[in-house]
């Protein structure tokens, strides 16, 4: 009884016609979609409508109930790695950064997404791009940086139209900026960096040279980010 009235919860305004769920179209039906789970779903330039679906909750649990290194630990024993090549542990990547000793680090993201053909980074930020603020926000906490950078191509304006929006409405609601959600020890920005169209800089060395306003050039390693990279600082830097 409830799956017929699902079905007419909504009617295309043109066509009068029910449209289904994700769940009644066959070639979503068997997916379970994990990192894309609010696309599609929520109106991206609407905070409120993340929140309904649960954002920014771990942000809270993580400032609330946790310690730094207790993000840390869980981001580790999640099995959580990157995509490049390598397969690096997330977690472990993090506490390299956290375990630097200085007074000013930072998170970078990578949404220069250069691959032909490639547009994971773009339907994320496009579809969800609060969903990238928090994951942001959570690593932030975790390795004791209170800036961040994310450097996002140029060719994508609805991605970075959609990002801004996204993070003016985070600063407004303390998601971002000083003192988040009242804890007066826990300060993190994010800033967009526009990439210029070269595919070098979505390497990681190459991109954060960009960012300081320098050729976007690789340099040998190390230094290795976590340590010191991004204007001699340590750098924690994921991709989206």
């Amino acid at each position: 009884k409830r799956r017929v009235v699902d079905r007419l919860t909504y009617k295309a305004p043109d066509s009068h016609q029910a449209v289904p769920f994700y769940r009644d179209v066959p070639f979503y039906s068997k997916q379970m979609r994990v990192t894309l789970r609010n696309c599609g779903i929520i109106d991206p330039e609407n905070i409120e409508e993340y929140v309904a679906r649960g954002g920014y909750e771990a942000l809270s649990k993580a400032l609330f109930e946790m310690s730094p290194q207790g993000v840390i630990d869980t981001v580790r024993n999640s099995g959580l790695r990157g995509r490049g090549g390598a397969g690096f542990l997330t977690g472990l990547k993090w506490e390299f950064t956290a375990r630097a000793r200085d007074d000013k680090k930072y998170v970078v993201c990578n949404a220069d997404e250069g691959d032909p053909g490639a547009f994971m980074d773009r339907s994320i930020i496009e579809g969800d791009p609060h969903s990238l603020l928090e994951g942001m926000a959570l690593c932030a906490y975790g390795v004791g940086a209170d800036e961040g950078y994310i450097y996002c191509r140029a060719e994508y304006p609805l991605a970075l139209k959609t990002l801004e929006k996204a993070i003016a409405d985070a600063r407004e609601r303390n998601f971002l900026g000083e003192n988040i959600m009242g804890i007066n020890d826990f300060s993190f920005d994010l800033f967009v960096k526009e990439g210029a169209g070269a595919f070098v800089c979505g390497e990681e060395t190459a991109l954060m040279a960009s960012i300081e306003g320098r050729r976007g050039m690789p340099r040998p390693r190390p230094p290795f980010p976590a340590t010191s990279v991004l204007d001699g600082k340590p750098c924690n830097i994921n991709n989206v």
